[in-house]
């Protein structure tokens, strides 16, 4: 069964939590959301899903409990939250821009500010999911410090950047200075579509893995039951599948 760029992106952030056990997923997008319930609903049973305010819930939405806010953040700091978020910028070492573009005292464009990404970074695993996979989006230099990357969390007890997730492949920081690896490609992306993509050199093995392809029951699971509407295909836009 064929799959589309899309579908290999939901997997790609699937895979993010598995194996995660009972922990806080909060993942930020659509593509991220329908990954962390088909996790869920597959290989991470115990993953907890919550309602964005104080109830945790079910795939379908089903209340399954309620989330204080103190218990929410006694999660947050001890490391049992695992957050995808998204970023506008990010550099070889992981540090992720939501803020502004431009110098900080007087920027060309704002953003969405830092919000909590020093604390998700710095207390919980964070990792990222980028749509548009581009120069402007992976930087030399991220003009202003969001999430925290590997050169700056020294002494941080739950700094972990798991995975960045694109629209062309899967990154991870395996590298003995903790920079940007190519980790996999989506299947049909090039390694030259990667780099020349990329505004900094990243870290390519001699041989690199495609993303796995979804299992006839995660197709089914994504298509008819998490997202029957296809809306992740306006996401990821693809004419061909791969």
């Amino acid at each position: 069964m064929t799959c589309a760029r899309s579908e290999s992106c939901v997997i790609a952030c699937a895979e993010a939590w598995r194996g995660a056990g009972e922990i806080l997923a909060s993942p930020m997008g659509l593509i991220p959301s329908i990954g962390a319930r088909l996790a869920r609903l597959t290989f991470s049973p115990d993953l907890l899903l919550t309602d964005g305010e104080a109830m945790l819930v079910g795939v379908d939405g089903t209340v399954e409990g309620w989330l204080p806010y103190r218990q929410h953040l006694t999660l947050v700091t001890s490391g049992r939250r695992h957050v995808m978020m998204g970023a506008s910028q990010i550099d070889r070492f992981g540090n992720q821009n939501i803020s502004c573009i431009g110098d900080w005292e007087k920027p060309k464009r704002q953003l969405l500010g830092v919000r909590g990404a020093p604390v998700n970074t710095l207390n919980n695993p964070t990792s990222y999911w980028v749509p548009k996979h581009s120069r402007r989006v992976f930087v030399e230099k991220v003009d202003m410090v969001c999430g925290v990357g590997y050169d700056r969390a020294a002494g941080a007890r739950h700094h972990r950047i798991p995975r960045v997730v694109s629209d062309l492949g899967v990154f991870d920081f395996a590298t003995p200075d903790h920079s940007m690896r190519l980790a996999s490609l989506h299947p049909g992306v090039t390694v030259e579509e990667v780099r020349d993509a990329t505004g900094f050199t990243l870290t390519i093995p001699d041989e690199v893995p495609y993303t796995r392809e979804p299992t006839p029951a995660e197709l089914r699971l994504i298509r008819e039951e998490l997202d029957p509407a296809d809306a992740r295909a306006r996401e990821v836009p693809e004419g061909a599948r791969t």
